[in-house]
């Protein structure tokens, strides 16, 4: 293992075992500062894994991840969060209830304890904080209207911007775009090169189009190896890569 790095995340000989299935197999790779890293791969890679891995979700049968120097494999889910590690599923799960401003509201982070809770209220940080983010996620139109009357693609735009109002330092998300229209996709991918002016992300996607829209670096899993690394034209100038994907 190695001792400090430069790096905001490093992920070194990760393993993770299902019944004697790796379904993460000594996976070393390592993100820098405001980047942008896509994780590619066939179904079955292992990569959602390798996300439920890094936020706490499954524990590590082996290896490490490091998170600004600090070991996360023996760190609780909500200290990975408070250690500033954000992570959207692939289903939004936002208050469908709640208006946009409610929602963004909730997940301001002094809501956290209870005392925090009982003392919170609507001051006018807060209510900056909340038109910032969602002019960023293109809602501040739609700061009054129910959750559940949004589209699909502003439901995960406000699902983003509740974790943007916790102001993590890397952000993962998982298939942002699926179901998205056209339109919608190219405006994700706006918001994303956005925010990663101070921010890192780790995303995994499908749409090879979005992918060449926001990845700085690209790492492709097979069965739950590192197969490739690079920009996205190195990696799929990769024979052993286009031998996986044409084999599907």
């Amino acid at each position: 293992m190695s001792s400090n790095t430069d790096f905001l995340l490093a992920v070194e000989d990760l393993t993770v075992s299902f019944d004697g299935f790796k379904a993460v197999d000594g996976l070393t790779f390592y993100v820098d500062e405001n980047e942008i890293r896509v994780i590619i791969g066939p179904n079955g890679a292992g990569k959602t894994t390798v996300l439920d891995l890094i936020c706490g979700r499954t524990k590590a049968s082996s290896g490490s991840i490091k998170y600004r120097d600090r070991e996360l494999t023996d760190m609780r889910e909500h200290q990975i969060v408070h250690a500033g590690v954000g992570r959207k599923f692939q289903n939004p799960s936002i208050y469908e209830d709640l208006t946009v401003f409610e929602n963004l509201e909730i997940s301001f982070p002094r809501g956290r304890t209870v005392f925090g809770a009982l003392a919170f209220k609507r001051d006018a940080e807060v209510i900056d904080r909340v038109e910032e983010v969602a002019e960023s996620i293109f809602l501040a139109d739609q700061l009054n209207r129910r959750a559940e009357l949004l589209s699909h693609g502003q439901k995960q735009w406000l699902e983003i911007g509740m974790l943007l109002i916790q102001e993590p330092e890397l952000l993962m998300l998982d298939e942002p775009v699926a179901g998205m229209s056209v339109a919608e996709r190219i405006k994700t991918a706006e918001l994303l090169n956005r925010i990663a002016s101070n921010r890192s992300m780790l995303v995994i996607e499908h749409d090879m189009k979005f992918v060449e829209d926001i990845a700085h670096k690209v790492t492709v899993l097979h069965q739950g190896k590192k197969l490739s690394e690079g920009s996205m034209e190195a990696v799929q100038a990769d024979p052993k890569v286009i031998e996986v994907y044409l084999g599907h």
